[in-house]
């Protein structure tokens, strides 16, 4: 039960939200969980990662492919579907016929039971419906489906029909190339293909192929499809689409099964069109040919070894449990494990919202995951950040800085993709000038956080002799461009920035901005130091001509200003002149509101002139950096900032949920535990800003529910060095037990009340230092030890 999500009965008012939470996907691949009779107007889409195109002046965002899995189904020439359908099935809404609005007793056919899963363990998505028909037959379609771990390029389906009845059964299937987009359409030159094969036309190959508009880049999307029943087959050609039409009689008690494998081929290395297109046409014909339970087998060997390295088991929790799994699920499906081309897009691979762009959250909220599970993903995510630094110095010349200025919507060459109009006016509709692309200065330093918590965590410097110290120098070359140095109180000030708190902009001295500088400054000269040792070649290269140097950076992380906790309350002021805000209550700002949807940010917003925040802001800067602060200190701020914070972002829960279980006080961090895990499935997340669509996954609030988990509650930490463990258990568990990889080793480990107890295989390479409580232990390879 744990490994299973499910939902019974169709709502359509529920579709949009089905699609992000029945979410397959592997990191190549993301296909939205929408049913087979879907299409454009129910959200359909195939996600291609790294594929990104401009339609004119619109806004550019990733390409949605040609939909493979394009099915229906007629029974004695009527059509069976979940809109064609009233639904008698108990516990659903009385009528779900949602078009032509017919009444129930005119519809033909009646939709008696739906039922849509996922199963995580082999992420694979199921459906199962059944249909009533004007005859008395009932008809059940069963399909699921799956991205395949194995072979990236590949959609897999077996689709199922058996009725109670003699009938005959027609099902169209192939690929629909009219597309859901937003800022589209994105495909031209759509072409259609049919390639035969030797022996017989089971493993005849239709395709669907297009390029991009604005780079041309050739995008080809094959099916191969057999009905093992046989019957009359043909091909239907249209300018969007080519399907099949597979017309057959169908027996009682005898199921007819269809299997579709659909290959997504896309010219993203500089491919031409003709090998795109037969590289589509060969991986769907050799797919279709090993067979579904085949490849089945080799996808579901490889979610064992990813869940082998991450499962987390909770015990006396069911329901954090299935959410855990869940929000480890879709960090799973998004993950880019064999690129280092591609990062993770805000809203993973699950449409076109936010432009697909990658954000702060991928180092900030996504990455602890992987550092701990799959150390080899993270190191991609940050080489990410090492190939995109190109377009971040040419974001830093445009302003007129030195160094590398992220992108604060950084897309596969990392020009940033963020417009200075990002939100419209709900009641003008006029376009709003924000401030996150000019003044978000903060994104410099969390690439550069990134990149040294893979250095510190791995041991391993190849990060930083291969691109990743550059970045930090970069970085560093940007902040000593950007910043301001007050003669008066002889310091260095970073003035007019958005820090992650986006209602108030343009602000001065942001407390989490100046502290994540000063990190950014001093990982930069330790990482010129590294690359100064390991290649002094380009270290010299990287200083020649260069009007800012080591002792310029390194004075600055000297006298660079971080506000400190006030000595007598501990408060410390987000940023200059915080205090002077109206201090009103967030009932009292939100009972001031004439839209639901109107943005609290910007020039005009009503949280603007409070204290209102939109996110964790100071206290995620407790978070990363919790040994500059005692507990007295942590805890004063989560009580001053938490009554003012909206949450209007799914990245600020998690944050409140870690800093209470660092302060000895889990149940307080529970709900907020909770309500990150539980974003995706229950859907209870802002959808709009101003009149802009923001609906999509969450994996940054997946990312923080796994930090509020291990790094919180179980109270682990790792350094390089040792790994620390103070557990805070939320009084609904009695245990959690994870696998973490620390120090080039594994390591399972378990917290209860009873005690912690920490194994370690025998292959690993060496023992490691842990810290419990008040006690330090060494585990050695093959050794188990429990601390009461």
């Amino acid at each position: 039960m744990s490994w299973i999500i499910r939902e019974s009965g169709f709502d359509p008012e529920r579709i949009a939200h089905h699609g992000n939470k029945f979410m397959i996907g592997n990191g190549v691949l993301g296909y939205r969980g929408t049913l087979e009779e879907f299409g454009k107007k129910e959200l359909t889409a195939t996600i291609v990662a790294g594929l990104y195109d401009q339609v004119g002046g619109k806004w550019r965002e990733p390409v949605n492919a040609p939909n493979g899995l394009d099915t229906k189904v007629y029974w004695n020439g009527t059509r069976l579907s979940v809109f064609e359908a009233g639904n008698v099935a108990a516990g659903d809404k009385a009528v779900n016929s949602v078009n032509v609005g017919r009444e129930l007793d005119h519809i033909r056919v009646e939709l008696v039971s739906h039922e849509q899963s996922l199963d995580l363990r082999q992420a694979v998505h199921r459906r199962r419906s059944v249909f009533r028909t004007a005859d008395g037959a009932e008809v059940a379609i069963t399909a699921e489906r799956f991205c395949s771990a194995a072979r990236t390029e590949l959609i897999v389906c077996r689709f199922t029909v058996e009725s109670s009845r003699d009938g005959e059964l027609t099902i169209v299937t192939g690929i629909n190339g009219d597309v859901w987009d937003i800022n589209g359409p994105h495909l031209v030159r759509m072409e259609s293909d049919v390639d035969g094969a030797e022996g017989g036309a089971a493993w005849e190959v239709v395709s669907l192929s297009a390029s991009t508009q604005e780079l041309g880049l050739p995008i080809t999307v094959s099916e191969a499809a057999e009905v093992a029943s046989g019957g009359e087959h043909e091909v239907l050609r249209e300018e969007l689409s080519v399907r099949r039409r597979f017309h057959l009689y169908c027996r009682a008690g005898e199921p007819v099964v269809l299997v579709k494998t659909v290959a997504v081929a896309a010219g993203l290395e500089g491919e031409t069109a003709d090998e795109v297109r037969a590289a589509a046409i060969q991986w769907a014909r050799e797919a279709g040919q090993l067979g579904y339970d085949q490849l089945l087998s080799e996808h579901a060997e490889y979610w064992e070894r990813k869940w082998s390295a991450s499962d987390i088991l909770v015990e006396g929790d069911e329901e954090a449990q299935l959410a855990l799994r869940y929000s480890m699920y879709q960090l799973h499906i998004i993950a880019p494990d064999r690129s280092e081309k591609v990062s993770i897009p805000a809203r993973g691979l699950s449409g076109q919202v936010y432009k697909g762009a990658v954000f702060w959250d991928t180092e900030m909220f996504m990455l602890p995951f992987f550092l701990y599970t799959q150390p080899e993903v993270a190191r991609n995510l940050m080489m990410y950040r090492v190939h995109t630094l190109a377009g971040a110095k040419r974001k830093a010349a445009e302003y007129g800085y030195e160094g590398a200025f992220y992108a604060w919507e950084s897309q596969e060459t990392g020009d940033d993709a963020c417009t200075l109009f990002n939100v419209n006016d709900v009641f003008t509709g006029r376009p709003m000038r924000t401030y996150f692309r000019d003044k978000q200065v903060h994104i410099s330093a969390d690439v550069a956080y990134g990149i040294w918590q893979v250095y510190a965590f791995t041991g391993d410097d190849r990060l930083l002799l291969d691109g990743g110290a550059e970045v930090a120098w970069e970085c560093a070359k940007f902040f000593y461009s950007y910043g301001y140095f007050n003669p008066r109180k002889q310091r260095y000030e970073i003035l007019d920035v958005t820090g992650p708190d986006e209602y108030h902009e343009r602000v001065n001295n942001n407390a989490f901005t100046n502290r994540m500088v000063k990190e950014c400054l001093r990982i930069a000269l330790d990482a010129m130091e590294i690359l100064k040792r390991g290649n002094v070649e380009r270290y010299e290269q990287l200083l020649a001509d260069s009007p800012i140097q080591p002792e310029h950076i390194r004075d600055m992380y000297e006298r660079l200003y971080v506000p400190e906790p006030d000595a007598q309350s501990r408060l410390i002021e987000q940023f200059d002149r915080y205090y002077t805000l109206e201090d009103v209550t967030l009932p009292q700002l939100k009972s001031l509101m004439l839209h639901p949807h109107e943005y609290l940010g910007g020039g005009n917003g009503l949280a603007t002139t409070t204290q209102i925040l939109k996110q964790a802001d100071v206290v995620l800067m407790l978070h990363l950096f919790k040994d500059d602060y005692n507990s007295a200190v942590k805890q004063a701020n989560w009580a001053y900032y938490e009554p003012r914070t909206e949450h209007g972002s799914s990245l600020s829960a998690c944050i409140y949920a870690l800093v209470a279980a660092d302060t000895g006080s889990p149940d307080w961090g529970y709900p907020y535990f909770m309500r990150t895990a539980t974003i995706d499935l229950t859907g209870d997340s802002k959808q709009y800003v101003g009149d802009l669509y923001i609906g999509g996954t969450h994996p940054a609030a997946n990312g923080g529910a796994w930090m509020a988990a291990v790094l919180g509650f179980a109270g682990l930490r790792y350094d390089g060095d040792k790994a620390v463990l103070r557990p805070a258990l939320p009084s609904a568990w009695q245990a959690i037990e994870f696998p973490v990889r620390l120090g080039g080793g594994s390591y399972r480990i378990r917290v209860s009340r009873e005690g912690v107890t920490i194994t370690a295989p025998r292959d690993n390479p060496a023992a490691l230092r842990f810290i419990v409580g008040d006690r330090e232990l060494t585990v050695a390879p093959g050794h188990e030890v429990h601390i009461a």
